[in-house]
């Protein structure tokens, strides 16, 4: 899959899940500093990946998924 469309699929469950601004949604951005998210919508957000790509983070990685580039990175470190 091509790394941009991943990376814009991400983004999008990103912003639908916690209704930001698309411009807010930067690469370094934190989904809970910057963007507002608390602990269940990072939860949710990382089984929407899941369900998006059909794939299964581990715990582990979850727990990185702490910017919207660590979400990005984190599906293209998963193989489907």
């Amino acid at each position: 899959m091509e790394s941009s469309n991943v990376a814009n699929r991400v983004r999008a469950i990103i912003i639908e899940q916690l209704g930001v601004d698309p411009a807010h949604a930067t690469d370094d951005a934190s989904i809970v500093d910057d963007l507002g998210a608390d602990s269940l919508e990072v939860a949710q957000i990382v089984m929407m990946i899941e369900d998006e790509f059909n794939i299964e983070i581990s715990d582990e990685s979850a727990d990185a998924v702490v910017t919207v580039g660590a979400a990005i990175y984190v599906r293209r470190r998963v193989k489907d």
